[in-house]
Protein backbone atom coordinates (compact mmCIF):
# COMPACT_ATOMS: atom_id res chain seq x y z
CA UNK A 1 0.00 0.00 0.00
CA UNK A 2 1.48 3.47 -0.61
CA UNK A 3 1.74 6.28 1.30
CA UNK A 4 0.30 8.83 -1.32
CA UNK A 5 -0.44 8.34 -5.36
CA UNK A 6 2.20 6.80 -7.50
CA UNK A 7 2.82 10.34 -9.40
CA UNK A 8 4.82 11.60 -6.06
CA UNK A 9 7.74 8.68 -6.66
CA UNK A 10 7.32 9.79 -10.67
CA UNK A 11 7.91 13.37 -10.25
CA UNK A 12 11.09 12.43 -7.88
CA UNK A 13 12.35 10.75 -11.04
CA UNK A 14 11.48 14.10 -12.63
CA UNK A 15 13.47 16.11 -10.35
CA UNK A 16 16.41 13.31 -10.65
CA UNK A 17 16.77 13.87 -14.46
CA UNK A 18 16.28 17.77 -13.56
CA UNK A 19 19.30 17.69 -11.59
CA UNK A 20 21.24 15.70 -13.56
CA UNK A 21 21.15 18.35 -16.63
CA UNK A 22 21.53 21.36 -14.28
CA UNK A 23 24.38 19.75 -12.81
CA UNK A 24 25.89 20.11 -16.32
CA UNK A 25 25.81 23.53 -16.52
CA UNK A 26 22.58 23.96 -17.59
CA UNK A 27 20.32 25.72 -15.11
CA UNK A 28 19.36 28.65 -17.29
CA UNK A 29 17.35 26.44 -19.75
CA UNK A 30 14.01 28.10 -20.50
CA UNK A 31 10.68 25.96 -19.95
CA UNK A 32 10.74 24.94 -23.21
CA UNK A 33 14.41 23.29 -23.53
CA UNK A 34 14.41 21.64 -20.02
CA UNK A 35 10.89 20.16 -21.15
CA UNK A 36 12.33 18.44 -24.04
CA UNK A 37 15.74 17.30 -22.36
CA UNK A 38 13.66 15.11 -20.47
CA UNK A 39 11.32 14.72 -23.01
CA UNK A 40 7.91 16.26 -21.73
CA UNK A 41 5.48 18.77 -23.19
CA UNK A 42 6.11 22.15 -21.80
CA UNK A 43 2.76 22.20 -20.05
CA UNK A 44 3.13 18.27 -18.72
CA UNK A 45 6.07 19.76 -16.96
CA UNK A 46 4.92 22.49 -15.55
CA UNK A 47 1.86 20.33 -14.35
CA UNK A 48 4.27 18.13 -12.65
CA UNK A 49 6.42 20.52 -11.20
CA UNK A 50 3.37 22.66 -10.39
CA UNK A 51 1.74 19.72 -8.31
CA UNK A 52 4.84 18.53 -6.74
CA UNK A 53 6.05 22.30 -4.94
CA UNK A 54 3.84 24.83 -6.54
CA UNK A 55 6.24 26.90 -8.03
CA UNK A 56 7.59 27.00 -11.79
CA UNK A 57 10.12 25.05 -13.04
CA UNK A 58 12.57 28.11 -13.38
CA UNK A 59 11.93 29.16 -9.61
CA UNK A 60 12.81 25.27 -8.91
CA UNK A 61 15.90 25.34 -10.61
CA UNK A 62 17.25 27.98 -8.72
CA UNK A 63 16.77 26.19 -5.54
CA UNK A 64 18.44 22.85 -7.17
CA UNK A 65 21.76 24.87 -7.66
CA UNK A 66 24.32 23.77 -5.48
CA UNK A 67 24.37 27.77 -4.59
CA UNK A 68 21.29 27.52 -2.96
CA UNK A 69 22.93 25.65 -0.17
CA UNK A 70 25.67 28.58 0.70
CA UNK A 71 21.89 31.38 0.41
CA UNK A 72 20.22 28.96 3.10
CA UNK A 73 23.29 29.43 5.32
CA UNK A 74 23.67 32.94 5.13
CA UNK A 75 19.98 33.50 4.84
CA UNK A 76 18.12 30.73 6.98
CA UNK A 77 20.51 29.90 9.11
CA UNK A 78 19.14 28.45 12.83
CA UNK A 79 20.67 28.52 16.20
CA UNK A 80 20.00 25.71 18.14
CA UNK A 81 20.34 27.44 21.78
CA UNK A 82 18.23 30.06 20.31
CA UNK A 83 15.43 27.55 19.24
CA UNK A 84 15.68 25.71 22.76
CA UNK A 85 15.34 29.23 24.60
CA UNK A 86 11.71 29.57 22.60
CA UNK A 87 10.69 26.63 24.04
CA UNK A 88 11.80 24.32 21.43
CA UNK A 89 12.60 20.63 23.39
CA UNK A 90 11.62 17.18 23.35
CA UNK A 91 7.90 17.86 24.85
CA UNK A 92 7.29 20.70 22.24
CA UNK A 93 6.25 20.44 18.84
CA UNK A 94 9.36 20.29 16.81
CA UNK A 95 8.40 19.24 13.34
CA UNK A 96 5.09 19.92 11.81
CA UNK A 97 4.66 16.07 10.70
CA UNK A 98 4.70 14.95 14.52
CA UNK A 99 4.41 15.64 18.36
CA UNK A 100 6.75 13.61 20.13
CA UNK A 101 9.50 11.36 20.04
CA UNK A 102 10.95 9.05 22.81
CA UNK A 103 14.55 6.92 22.58
CA UNK A 104 15.40 3.34 23.13
CA UNK A 105 17.16 2.73 26.39
CA UNK A 106 20.81 2.76 26.47
CA UNK A 107 20.87 -0.91 27.40
CA UNK A 108 18.11 -2.38 24.85
CA UNK A 109 20.19 -0.28 22.23
CA UNK A 110 23.53 -1.99 23.29
CA UNK A 111 21.58 -5.96 22.71
CA UNK A 112 21.21 -4.66 19.42
CA UNK A 113 16.98 -4.49 19.20
CA UNK A 114 16.66 -8.10 20.85
CA UNK A 115 13.04 -8.63 21.79
CA UNK A 116 12.12 -6.09 19.60
CA UNK A 117 9.63 -6.59 16.98
CA UNK A 118 10.10 -4.34 13.69
CA UNK A 119 7.33 -3.59 10.61
CA UNK A 120 8.45 -2.86 7.79
CA UNK A 121 6.91 -1.61 4.68
CA UNK A 122 8.09 -0.15 1.07
CA UNK A 123 6.16 3.19 0.71
CA UNK A 124 5.80 6.10 -2.39
CA UNK A 125 7.60 9.31 -1.17
CA UNK A 126 8.10 12.42 -2.27
CA UNK A 127 11.96 11.65 -2.86
CA UNK A 128 11.15 8.28 -4.76
CA UNK A 129 10.85 4.71 -3.21
CA UNK A 130 11.19 4.74 0.36
CA UNK A 131 11.70 2.06 2.98
CA UNK A 132 9.65 2.77 6.29
CA UNK A 133 10.10 0.72 9.60
CA UNK A 134 8.81 0.88 13.13
CA UNK A 135 7.65 -0.42 16.35
CA UNK A 136 4.40 0.01 18.07
CA UNK A 137 6.17 3.46 19.62
CA UNK A 138 6.88 4.63 16.56
CA UNK A 139 8.57 5.28 13.36
CA UNK A 140 12.36 4.06 13.86
CA UNK A 141 13.45 3.76 10.05
CA UNK A 142 13.02 5.41 7.23
CA UNK A 143 15.69 4.80 3.99
CA UNK A 144 15.03 6.21 0.04
CA UNK A 145 16.06 4.10 -2.52
CA UNK A 146 16.53 6.41 -5.44
CA UNK A 147 20.38 6.86 -5.75
CA UNK A 148 21.14 3.54 -3.54
CA UNK A 149 18.96 0.89 -4.98
CA UNK A 150 16.34 -1.00 -2.89
CA UNK A 151 18.37 -4.26 -2.07
CA UNK A 152 21.14 -1.73 -0.59
CA UNK A 153 17.91 0.63 1.27
CA UNK A 154 17.14 -2.68 2.78
CA UNK A 155 20.37 -4.04 4.14
CA UNK A 156 21.24 -1.00 5.44
CA UNK A 157 18.48 -0.40 7.68
CA UNK A 158 18.43 -4.16 8.63
CA UNK A 159 21.70 -4.13 9.53
CA UNK A 160 21.17 -1.31 12.30
CA UNK A 161 19.05 -3.55 15.07
CA UNK A 162 20.43 -7.00 13.81
CA UNK A 163 18.77 -9.01 16.50
CA UNK A 164 15.32 -7.12 15.70
CA UNK A 165 12.70 -9.17 14.62
CA UNK A 166 11.76 -8.13 11.29
CA UNK A 167 8.06 -8.52 9.96
CA UNK A 168 6.96 -7.31 6.81
CA UNK A 169 3.72 -5.42 7.37
CA UNK A 170 3.15 -2.02 5.74
CA UNK A 171 -0.53 -1.65 6.33
CA UNK A 172 0.61 -1.21 10.17
CA UNK A 173 2.62 1.97 9.21
CA UNK A 174 0.54 3.59 6.90
CA UNK A 175 -1.15 6.13 8.97
CA UNK A 176 1.98 7.43 10.31
CA UNK A 177 3.69 7.19 6.83
CA UNK A 178 0.33 9.00 5.40
CA UNK A 179 1.50 11.93 8.33
CA UNK A 180 4.50 11.97 7.85
CA UNK A 181 4.99 12.60 4.21
CA UNK A 182 2.32 15.14 4.13
CA UNK A 183 -0.95 13.43 2.77
CA UNK A 184 -3.91 15.59 3.20
CA UNK A 185 -5.90 12.98 4.49
CA UNK A 186 -3.75 11.78 7.17
CA UNK A 187 -5.12 11.02 10.44
CA UNK A 188 -2.76 11.33 13.09
CA UNK A 189 0.88 12.67 13.42
CA UNK A 190 3.76 10.53 12.86
CA UNK A 191 5.23 9.40 16.46
CA UNK A 192 8.64 8.24 16.38
CA UNK A 193 11.16 6.09 18.29
CA UNK A 194 14.83 6.56 18.03
CA UNK A 195 17.13 3.44 18.13
CA UNK A 196 20.79 4.60 18.66
CA UNK A 197 23.31 5.53 21.16
CA UNK A 198 23.06 7.86 23.68
CA UNK A 199 25.32 10.67 21.86
CA UNK A 200 23.21 9.49 18.07
CA UNK A 201 20.37 10.35 19.92
CA UNK A 202 21.82 13.35 21.39
CA UNK A 203 22.33 14.75 17.96
CA UNK A 204 19.32 13.47 16.37
CA UNK A 205 17.04 15.42 19.11
CA UNK A 206 19.35 18.67 17.81
CA UNK A 207 18.42 18.25 14.41
CA UNK A 208 14.47 18.08 14.99
CA UNK A 209 15.27 21.45 16.45
CA UNK A 210 15.62 22.94 12.82
CA UNK A 211 12.81 24.34 11.53
CA UNK A 212 11.54 23.41 7.92
CA UNK A 213 13.68 25.74 5.56
CA UNK A 214 15.86 26.33 7.53
CA UNK A 215 19.62 24.91 7.72
CA UNK A 216 22.20 24.73 10.26
CA UNK A 217 25.94 23.14 10.13
CA UNK A 218 27.56 20.38 11.93
CA UNK A 219 29.86 22.86 14.44
CA UNK A 220 26.85 24.19 15.56
CA UNK A 221 24.90 21.10 16.13
CA UNK A 222 28.07 20.19 18.35
CA UNK A 223 27.87 23.52 20.37
CA UNK A 224 24.03 22.78 21.00
CA UNK A 225 25.02 19.60 22.48
CA UNK A 226 27.67 20.96 24.68
CA UNK A 227 30.49 18.86 23.16
CA UNK A 228 32.22 21.70 20.72
CA UNK A 229 34.76 19.99 20.09
CA UNK A 230 32.88 16.94 18.08
CA UNK A 231 32.24 18.45 14.64
CA UNK A 232 33.79 15.32 13.23
CA UNK A 233 31.50 12.77 15.47
CA UNK A 234 28.77 15.04 14.90
CA UNK A 235 29.04 14.21 11.36
CA UNK A 236 29.11 10.78 11.70
CA UNK A 237 25.84 10.70 13.84
CA UNK A 238 24.62 12.50 11.17
CA UNK A 239 25.18 10.60 8.75
CA UNK A 240 23.76 7.24 10.87
CA UNK A 241 20.63 9.13 11.39
CA UNK A 242 17.69 6.37 10.48
CA UNK A 243 14.97 8.20 10.00
CA UNK A 244 16.21 10.28 7.08
CA UNK A 245 13.38 13.32 6.26
CA UNK A 246 11.56 13.03 9.36
CA UNK A 247 15.08 13.74 11.74
CA UNK A 248 16.18 16.69 8.87
CA UNK A 249 20.19 15.13 8.52
CA UNK A 250 19.50 17.03 4.68
CA UNK A 251 19.41 20.60 6.96
CA UNK A 252 22.68 20.02 8.29
CA UNK A 253 25.45 21.52 6.03
CA UNK A 254 29.20 22.15 6.46
CA UNK A 255 30.43 25.76 7.44
CA UNK A 256 31.59 26.70 3.77
CA UNK A 257 27.66 26.50 2.81
CA UNK A 258 28.71 22.63 1.22
CA UNK A 259 26.11 20.29 1.19
CA UNK A 260 28.32 17.86 3.13
CA UNK A 261 27.42 14.06 2.45
CA UNK A 262 24.36 12.51 2.63
CA UNK A 263 23.56 8.86 3.13
CA UNK A 264 21.24 8.61 0.53
CA UNK A 265 22.80 9.83 -1.91
CA UNK A 266 23.44 14.12 -2.49
CA UNK A 267 20.76 14.43 -5.44
CA UNK A 268 18.02 13.35 -2.43
CA UNK A 269 19.68 15.62 -0.23
CA UNK A 270 19.32 18.58 -2.42
CA UNK A 271 15.97 18.04 -3.79
CA UNK A 272 14.67 17.66 -0.08
CA UNK A 273 16.19 21.03 0.32
CA UNK A 274 14.68 22.54 -2.85
CA UNK A 275 11.37 20.89 -1.79
CA UNK A 276 11.25 22.42 1.40
CA UNK A 277 12.72 25.82 0.30
CA UNK A 278 9.96 26.26 -2.58
CA UNK A 279 7.02 25.02 -0.35
CA UNK A 280 8.03 27.79 2.20
CA UNK A 281 8.03 30.38 -0.87
CA UNK A 282 4.83 28.55 -2.27
CA UNK A 283 2.77 29.33 1.08
CA UNK A 284 4.75 32.23 1.99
Amino acid sequence: MNAQTPETGYHYGVIRRALEIIDQGAADLSLDQLAAEMRMSPAHFQRVFSRWVGVSPKRYQQYLTLDHARALLRENFTTLEASAEVGLSGSGRLHDLFVKWEAMSPGDYARGGAGLRVFWGWFDSPFGLALVAGTERGICGVGFAAETGEEATMQDLLSRWPKAAFVEDPMALRPWVLAAFGAENAADPTPLYLIGAPFQVQVWEALLRIPSGQVTTYGEIAESIGNPRAVRAVGTAVGRNPVSWLIPCHRALRKSGGLGGYHWGLPVKRAMLAYEAARADAIG
